[in-house]
């Protein structure tokens, strides 16, 4: 078992440029203190420097990293791409062992609002539209997760206001 009765475990999911990294930003914005938060990129990317595949170092790492926090008392915001094939068994054995809340998020937009949203990003200059169309599912749903989805319709401000209502911490502090 990781965490406590009143931990919160947050993970946010989906494609390439779909939201999920300002969502966690904006969650860590209202919850400025104890708020670790877990991004995909920056632990398998910019730490760890592997491909993402089952198997990967990743995956264990952010395990690890999420168990380490939540051990000692912070709230954990786990985002990414985080496919279901290589994360879904470690995001769903980590669902079962915390003590807390635990709330699931995955953004399913259309690939063309996928690629609208992209163009926006600093990371468009070094990832081409072709790279993201090549990562995109059109739906990537761990259904053991009780996933809340994100359509093209959800806005950033009611994203983060369903994510706070869900772990029941209503209005931002």
């Amino acid at each position: 078992m990781t965490g406590s009765q009143s931990s919160r475990l947050i993970i946010i999911r989906g494609n390439s440029g779909s939201g999920k990294s300002l969502l966690a930003q904006s969650i860590r914005a209202a919850r400025p203190r104890g708020v670790a938060l877990l991004g995909h990129d920056t632990l398998r990317r910019e730490i760890l420097h592997v491909r993402d595949r089952p198997q990967a170092l990743s995956v264990a790492y952010i395990d690890m990293s999420a168990r380490f926090a939540l051990d000692n008392g912070l709230d954990v915001v786990v985002e990414g791409i985080l496919h279901s094939e290589i994360y879904g068994d470690m995001l769903t054995q980590l669902q079962r062992d915390h003590r807390g809340a635990t709330r699931a998020f995955v953004y399913e937009l259309g690939l063309e609002e996928t690629l609208r949203r992209h163009r926006t990003k600093t990371l468009a200059a070094e990832v081409s539209e072709e790279q993201v169309s090549s990562w995109y599912r059109e739906s990537d749903r761990i259904p053991e997760l009780g996933e809340i989805v994100f359509d093209a319709d959800a806005s950033a401000s009611d994203a983060l206001a369903q994510v706070l209502a869900e772990v029941g911490w209503g209005e931002a502090e």
